[in-house]
């Protein structure tokens, strides 16, 4: 299924010592690119369809390397879904492998949802891929997922359909959970600091303002520009943030610094790029945002439950 390289044939060896075969059973076997995405393709894919992931909850997918692993898995594999918008930079090499008998769907781009420009850093003004973070956003990651499954599964198709229809109603039920856990926090408060800058569609579904020392977290984390830029900013705005936070997948060293040097306080985890695993706060999408705003109600003072 690939055009082969001498840097592919090298980790398909190691891979090849430790590897399993593939399970017989299943009718297509699809990759999603990292942990939030393929929870929300095995929202879609019901039994007929076998799902991986390339880089696994917990793990940053701007940083990730192929393993040997990933490519032996790719070699079993029918579709690809990755976010694309720049997110994933190492889907260059995926590309390079494949030949004709492999999909890859680039997702936030086929999605009928509009897009935000990065804030801030080397990518600014380039288009946000972190679309997810907005429940409407995943649900036209559904319809995307539903689409390409049912073409290439025609006879599965209603059942496809049919499950996407079951994931739209939860997600609409969460963005009004969301909405209201999320109103009792102060307009004065609503500022949310982070350390990339991956909470615009969030911040645009949610009321907030939202900044991030860097844009992406490939481009150079917390260059002395970059921390300097954000001092300011947190020194000279008024009102000042009540919190700044940290992400599951960026060490906290740089937000740590800031809260130092401005005396605003650290909350945290909020998870953006990946899951937390199935015995996390963040074990599959849903989850991780609720996870995230119980965070942000209780870092930005939200109005207690009755």
């Amino acid at each position: 299924m690939y055009k082969r390289f001498t840097w592919v044939s090298t980790l398909l060896f190691v891979a090849l010592i430790s590897a399993t075969s593939a399970s017989a059973n299943t009718s297509l076997n699809v990759i999603a690119s990292f942990s939030v995405l393929e929870d929300l393709v095995k929202r879609v894919a019901g039994d007929k369809v076998r799902v991986n992931v390339i880089v696994p909850a917990g793990k940053d997918v701007h940083r990730w390397e192929l393993s040997p692993p990933n490519v032996l898995a790719l070699e079993e594999t029918h579709i690809v879904f990755y976010n694309g918008l720049g997110l994933e930079p190492w889907i260059h090499h995926v590309e390079a492998m494949a030949d004709d008998n492999l999909t890859l769907v680039e997702v936030a781009k086929k999605a009928d949802y509009a897009p935000l420009a990065i804030s801030t850093g080397q990518y600014s003004e380039e288009p946000d891929p972190h679309m997810w973070m907005d429940p409407q956003g995943a649900a036209a990651y559904i319809d995307v997922i539903a689409d390409t499954l049912a073409e290439h599964l025609p006879e599965q198709a209603d059942a496809f359909y049919a499950r996407a229809e079951e994931a739209h109603k939860a997600l609409s039920n969460l963005h009004q959970a969301l909405k209201e856990r999320l109103d009792g926090i102060p307009q004065t408060n609503r500022t949310l600091i982070t350390s990339e800058a991956g909470f615009g569609y969030f911040a645009r579904a949610y009321g907030f303002e939202a900044q991030g020392i860097w844009g992406v977290n490939h481009e150079t984390l917390g260059s002395a520009q970059a921390m300097a830029d954000m001092s300011e900013y947190l020194t000279e705005t008024r009102p000042r943030p009540s919190a700044l936070f940290y992400e599951s997948t960026t060490p906290d060293i740089h937000m740590d610094a800031l809260s130092r040097y401005t005396n605003i306080p650290l909350a945290g985890p909020l998870y953006v790029d990946a899951l937390s695993g199935k015995d996390g706060p963040a074990a599959n999408y849903p989850a991780m945002l609720r996870h995230n705003a119980e965070v942000l109600h209780s870092a930005l003072g939200g109005a207690r439950a009755e």
